[in-house]
């Protein structure tokens, strides 16, 4: 199984509030409504089967005229089916079955069957599905946009947000919160029409955000050709293999995919492929059109202008030529611009992307490393810590030794102590001459003991505060007060 893991571009200029409002707003809309889903369909099923059987061992009994159009819809869909079914050698499928086989009075079955229409037109009335999901058929003006929002299950549910997250909040971000809404909801519903055009007398509801997410992929190919997808293989026994693709090669893979799957297994099948193809068809479309138009231009300039970006010419020639794929002469851009203005966050964001995309780990970590330094010296530390985490995550060992001490600082603030203590005793390992290690150490020590009732681990800090090479005379009473109450703590004599 092939699930896509994350692309190049993983930031942002600000936070993807559409993106994670539409993320909640599914996950929210799928507690309040799945397991009545669950109970209204599994009555649903038994009525639907009891009144077909029925319909199918009595056809002189009369029905209403909704039920009547249901069955003759099973009747043409699946001739083989409706056989079957008619046939007085099939087995029996439950009890009612068996019971209505040993029924002969006309008017005992006719009773029967007046109350499984009714019982069949009720649940029709009720069912969440059938009222906001989207029937081929007979389609409502509502449903284009409730069933969006509905999900048939718990994978149905986060393999739709997965690939929203991965394909939304970067096109939230260049086409800004607006377009993105508008475009997101638009395509939801042309996705449904398109599946209604290629299965028009369709009564098998449709449910999921799937339509609109394939609008985004496509969109993201127009949008971002050249971004290379990292995915991962999984196979029995949870066997991985990871792999690096541009959007070019994997995207119209996918969609050539479900167009097969659609024309080969039609209807019939569990999945609405022809949703998928329509969603990414439109969202190609759309994507090129906002390019074209010059609306995504407008959008992002205001962007800019709301959260303060530089607009420094050479950050914006390094922009428009990343965007091209022209990865090399960005680099050249941005590196020559660091090295004038080392604190510039914009160029620095743009050259951590770069550094990544041309594969070079070593100074991806650089300007990464650069870029919370440069917050920590704008005072924002919050932005700091996150992309020192991200730097993290990805195998960085250390950033320098000043910043480094105050994202420590951060943490204690935020009462994270494990995490704080572990941050100093890498400070202190990775820079043992330099004043922040020992400064690393009595922090570690003042936590573990206070904080963490690690009165062991404390010692242990501040005895090799003591050691240590650096000077510090100047914090020679601290260090000993330090070892004496660890040691109190611990029941020790002191002296």
């Amino acid at each position: 199984m092939l699930i896509p893991l994350r692309h190049e571009n993983m930031h942002g200029r600000r936070w993807p509030i559409i993106t994670f409002a539409l993320i909640g707003l599914n996950t929210l809309i799928f507690l309040m409504t799945h397991w009545t889903m669950e109970t209204q369909q599994s009555k649903r099923v038994e009525t639907s089967l009891h009144l077909l059987i029925l319909a199918a061992t009595h056809p002189e009994l009369k029905t209403t005229p909704e039920a009547a159009t249901f069955i003759e819809h099973v009747k043409k869909k699946s001739g083989r089916s409706w056989q079957q079914i008619a046939s007085p050698n099939r087995r029996v499928e439950d009890a009612w079955d068996a019971q209505m086989r040993l029924q002969e009075d006309p008017e005992k079955l006719q009773e029967e069957m007046d109350t499984l229409c009714q019982d069949y037109e009720e649940s029709e009335r009720t069912s969440i599905v059938e009222r906001y999901g989207f029937v081929p058929a007979h389609p409502t003006a509502i449903s284009y946009l409730t069933a969006n929002f509905l999900h048939g299950g718990w994978l149905h549910l986060i393999g739709n947000m997965w690939f929203l997250w991965l394909a939304g909040f970067i096109l939230e971000d260049n086409w800004g919160r607006p377009i993105y809404a508008v475009l997101y909801l638009i395509s939801g519903a042309a996705s449904l029409l398109f599946y209604a055009w290629c299965s028009p007398g369709s009564f098998t509801p449709l449910l999921g955000a799937s339509g609109a997410v394939a609008a985004l992929m496509g969109a993201f190919l127009v949008r971002f050709p050249k971004l290379k997808i990292e995915m991962a293989f999984f196979a029995v026994l949870f066997y991985r293999i990871k792999f690096q693709a541009p959007a070019y090669c994997l995207l119209p893979l996918w969609l050539f995919m479900e167009f097969f799957y659609g024309a080969s297994l039609g209807a019939g099948d569990s999945v609405a492929h022809w949703a998928h193809v329509g969603g990414f068809l439109f969202g190609m479309l759309g994507a090129f059109v906002i390019q074209k138009s010059g609306l995504e231009q407008k959008a992002s300039a205001e962007i800019d202008s709301k959260i303060g970006w530089s607009g420094d010419p050479a950050v914006v020639r390094a922009q428009e030529a990343l965007d091209q794929g022209k990865i090399e002469e960005a680099a050249s851009i941005l590196e020559q611009h660091v090295a004038a203005k080392p604190d510039s966050t914009d160029a620095l964001i743009i050259l951590q992307q770069v550094q990544w995309r041309r594969n070079n780990l070593e100074a991806y970590f650089q300007a990464t490393a650069q870029l919370i330094q440069a917050y920590v010296k704008a005072r924002n530390v919050e932005s700091a810590w996150q992309v020192y985490e991200e730097f993290s995550n990805a195998g960085g060992k250390q950033i320098p030794a000043g910043p480094w001490l105050e994202l420590i600082r951060h943490l204690e603030s935020l009462q994270d102590y494990s995490r704080a203590v572990a941050e100093c005793d890498k400070l202190a390992q990775a820079f043992p001459q330099e004043r922040p290690a020992l400064m690393a150490l009595l922090t570690a020590g003042r936590i573990s003991l206070k904080n963490l009732n690690r009165p062991q681990e404390a010692l242990g800090y501040y005895k090799a505060a003591d050691a240590s090479p650096i000077p510090h005379l100047d914090w020679e009473a601290n260090i000993k007060a330090g070892i004496a109450n660890a040691e109190r703590a611990l029941g020790m004599p002191v002296a």
